[in-house]
């Protein structure tokens, strides 16, 4: 995989001071007309500009450079690099593909009422949409509203479950606790409505057994005399 010449016009000014291309073959590897190659080779352009080596950035070989200036015909080309850098995806707004995009409205519909705490920058980011979309939905206000049908996007396929889990788990930290919402509401919390059964006394509970068995002797001895007579 080729990849693109570093500082086109730095490379060209230390082709022209270090070697005997011609200046269309330096022009065709810097991507230069040929009279502006001219025009550094002369002075009249790229002055202040230093010079950079290809050979040491590894993108020409000094073969390369022999062989080119033996044979004006031949063109340079760039060698493969050692180490591929991969390029950094920039983040934007998410991209929903052309069949999935009448089914976003319901998606967004599905988000409003299954996880009302996700902000309109959260829904933006998972569905693609617009802050003035997702007010209309909520709102109802919608021009399609009558038929918005509320659909999971993952099933969808708009956006994957790691990211609606992920939006969802940090929506979630700016939720109210529940205490605090029980004491707007002017709830009392619940150790305060529990009912608390008081102690038992043993000292109590002892003298009620002692008066007990007396009493069972008592009605035990009448029983007897009854008996008797």
């Amino acid at each position: 995989m080729a990849t693109k010449l570093l500082m086109p016009k730095a490379t060209a000014v230390w082709l022209v001071d270090n070697t005997a291309l011609t200046f269309e073959q330096i022009g065709a590897l810097c991507h230069l007309h040929t009279l502006e190659v001219k025009s550094i080779a002369d002075g009249d352009s790229a002055q202040g500009i230093k010079g950079l080596d290809p050979i040491q950035t590894g993108q020409l070989s000094r073969d390369q450079i022999k062989e080119a200036e033996a044979d004006p015909d031949k063109r340079l080309t760039l060698l493969e690099p050692k180490v591929v850098v991969p390029e950094l995806k920039k983040k934007g707004p998410r991209y929903t593909p052309v069949s999935r995009r009448q089914d976003r409205p319901n998606a967004i519909l599905w988000l409003v009422r299954s996880h009302p705490e996700l902000r309109d920058a959260q829904i933006i980011r998972l569905v693609g949409t617009t802050k003035s979309t997702i007010s209309a939905i909520r709102d109802r206000t919608h021009w399609n509203s009558a038929n918005l049908q509320p659909l999971d996007p993952v099933t969808l396929g708009i956006c994957s479950q790691i990211d609606l889990d992920f939006e969802v788990a940090k929506a979630a930290k700016y939720l109210p606790q529940v205490e605090e919402t029980a004491a707007e509401d002017g709830l009392l919390p619940a150790s305060e409505t529990q009912i608390v059964e008081p102690e038992a006394d043993p000292q109590k509970d002892e003298q009620l057994d002692a008066e007990s068995v007396f009493k069972n002797f008592g009605s035990m001895g009448e029983s007897a005399e009854t008996t008797e007579s």
